[in-house]
């Protein structure tokens, strides 16, 4: 008999979930997430998923924790300062692969050094030049990105990097070869940024979470989900936390796969950030062969195939005119629903909200709300930040009582950006309290707000809606509109036949979207999805079911969809993937590239024997000390030839090991 705990850390809620023997959910619960202290959140559903079971703390053998908030941070731009090193790059290799955007005016230093694809220096590495700029630098960012050129061939010049700025500043160090062992340093980079973004995200969470579950005397190992649905260590996670994006939706897809036995299915996440989406087939997740991609950024971390849009039930609703037509658009961006920041300040929010219906003027600042979030460093704030955080202060604040000027509105964005304050504004989340279709919160204040953001007028001068009712039918009739784009586009990527145009132009479409409606003129047009959707998320079946109809197909929305990532946090497998290269720099040398100095064989087969062991080795050692037991290994082998003069000669071999076993039980 074993008793697991599952946690899930999301945007908006945090979920508790105790299995039985991997095949019984016991009970399971719900309390809001405390971003200013996630232990809080984490505490309050752990203590009443005990409470429900009634079990005794000392029967529990296991936790595991998947959490959206690596995800979420890179959706909505958020993450601490960090400065990157290139070595032996130049300025244009930052405009590759979006790695100027990913570090949105933070320091970079191009510095001398760097190696050859052979493995070999192709020029000395320039410590000076390091010292020196890390002696002005050092006190205003919260940790380095380090990526060297082919340092997947050699890692010697991101090492004595990593070397050195560890004893100058003592700040935390993401060095790329340790995140990734293939070529591309540009993207090698960009997963290095925003790794060390996420350092400090990350540590606060396992760490509070460690701590919080000590005080309700859960002792058991704390376990984390990957982005590929794998669990590892809470230590490996806080080494690597890039890892753990998209671990929340990998969870749910486990998760999904426990609860509903389907075996090929779409699975589709809504959270309050973000809907994830993903194809489900033969039972098992795909892995994304290009690497997680998570809003604008490719990353060269391993996950589940999983499509993100910046869709949620707490997405801003934004009011866009085109001509003299007006409608509605959700967004990439989370805020704070109004009927839930009211719960928190019910006399301040209903006290604006009255004076600002009064007012014979209309203002896109009304029905918006401002409050500041303790906990994300504040290093490297210009003079503007820090006045309007202090302007700002503690509780909430009227957004339109706060701003004295156009100005401000892009130091708040960078305040937001940095996590450092949270907007509060008009979201599906209160258009489901006006309709009745949620009551967890404030659904006055909701009223209220949606009454307000109504009377926004288009270009033909008509009203957007007649009541604060009708726009909230609008926002769900968005949120569903967009919902079934995101399941269209992720179904013809996924789809074997491939089409001229790419998905996002299909699932748009207008034969696409005439089909939906079922167009019935000269022409009969029908269109919808052919398998079936199993929707996920607290709000899944408030939602899901009219999708389901949209889309003509089954929609499957299993008893614990609340909770599939807390449920597929603790059914998962620790899995550890090691991977390196052998390579032939000249006739009879066989170079093998794994984690130092490269080693040169004469024999090809002893080269590869060599790689393979020692990776089996590394990987089988990893799985124990991510506390995995009854470890499998296996090894698989993409050789790569070439016929020369009727010969098959040699060009590269890369050999990828998999440790996988059950997490280890507490006793």
């Amino acid at each position: 008999m074993t008793l697991s705990l599952g946690v899930d850390t999301g945007g908006t809620y945090t979920d508790a979930v105790l299995v039985r023997d991997e095949k019984t959910v016991v009970a399971s619960a719900k309390s809001l997430t405390t971003r200013h202290d996630l232990a809080e959140g984490i505490g309050l559903a752990v203590a009443e998923v005990l409470d429900t079971a009634d079990v005794a703390r000392s029967e529990i053998t296991l936790a595991s924790l998947s959490t959206t908030l690596a995800t979420n941070a890179l959706i909505e731009g958020q993450g601490e300062r960090v400065a990157l090193v290139l070595v032996g790059f130049g300025a244009k290799d930052l405009e590759r692969h979006g790695l100027s955007d990913a570090m949105a005016g933070d320091p970079v230093l191009f510095l001398e050094g760097g190696h050859d694809h052979t493995g070999g220096q192709a020029k000395p590495l320039d410590e000076t030049g390091l010292r020196s700029w890390l002696a002005g630098i050092g006190k205003d960012v919260s940790g380095f990105a380090v990526a060297a050129q082919f340092a997947t061939r050699n890692p010697e010049h991101e090492q004595r990097v990593s070397e050195i700025i560890r004893e100058v500043t003592g700040k935390a160090i993401s060095a790329s070869h340790h995140l990734s062992a293939k070529l591309n340093g540009p993207k090698r980079a960009i997963t290095a940024v925003l790794n060390a973004r996420l350092v400090g995200i990350i540590n606060r969470l396992i760490t509070r979470a460690q701590t919080r579950l000590g005080e309700l005397g859960v002792h058991a190992p704390l376990m984390v989900v990957r982005g590929d649905g794998a669990l590892i260590s809470a230590e490996m996670a806080l080494e690597r936390p890039i890892e753990t994006i998209l671990s929340g939706p990998a969870a749910s897809i486990v998760g999904a796969r426990w609860m509903t036995g389907q075996t090929d299915a779409l699975v589709s996440d809504i959270g309050g950030t973000t809907t994830d989406v993903a194809l489900l087939r033969d039972g098992r997740p795909a892995i994304d062969p290009n690497g997680a991609q998570v809003g604008p950024f490719r990353t060269m971390v391993e996950a589940v195939a999983m499509r993100t849009t910046g869709l949620g039930g707490d997405s801003e609703v934004h009011f866009v005119t085109r001509g003299l037509q007006s409608g509605l658009e959700l967004g990439p961006k989370r805020i704070v629903p109004v009927s839930l920041i009211a719960t928190e300040a019910p006399k301040i929010v209903h006290e604006t909200l009255v004076r600002q219906l009064r007012s014979d003027v209309s203002d896109v600042l009304h029905g918006r709300f401002l409050k500041a979030v303790d906990g994300p460093a504040r290093s490297g704030l210009a003079a503007r930040e820090t006045a309007l955080l202090d302007r700002i202060g503690e509780g909430v604040k009227p957004l339109d009582l706060t701003l004295k000027n156009r100005i401000e509105h892009s130091v708040l964005a960078r305040l937001v950006g940095r996590g450092l304050v949270q907007v509060s504004g008009v979201t599906p989340s209160d258009a489901s309290h006006v309709l009745g279709l949620n009551t967890a919160w404030d659904q006055v204040a909701a009223e209220m707000a949606l009454d307000l953001f109504r009377k926004q007028v288009a270009g033909g001068g008509q009203v957007l809606a007649g009541s604060a009712t009708d726009l909230a039918q609008m926002i769900v009739d968005q949120l569903t509109h967009q919902t079934g784009i995101a399941l269209l586009e992720a179904a013809f990527a996924e789809e074997g036949d491939r089409f001229e145009q790419a998905p996002a132009e299909l699932a748009r479409h207008t034969l696409m979207q005439k089909g939906l409606a079922g167009h019935r003129g000269l022409v009969r047009v029908e269109t919808g999805l052919n398998l079936p959707v199993v929707g996920l998320g607290a709000s899944a079946q408030t939602y899901y079911p009219q999708v389901g109809k949209l889309l003509g197909c089954e929609m499957e929305v299993p008893e614990h969809a609340g909770v599939a990532n807390a449920i597929g946090a603790v059914v998962g497998r620790v899995t550890i993937r090691h991977s390196g290269t052998v390579t032939c720099p000249s006739s009879g040398c066989f170079r093998v590239h794994l984690g130092g100095a490269p080693q040169d064989f004469a024999d090809v087969d002893k080269a590869l024997s060599h790689l393979e062991d020692t990776l089996r080795g590394t990987a089988q050692q990893a799985a124990e000390t991510s506390g995995a037991e009854g470890i499998r290994v296996n090894a698989m082998r993409d050789i790569r030839t070439a016929e020369i003069e009727g010969n098959d000669v040699f060009i590269e071999a890369e050999i990828t090991v998999e440790a996988s076993g059950r997490p280890r039980i507490a006793v």
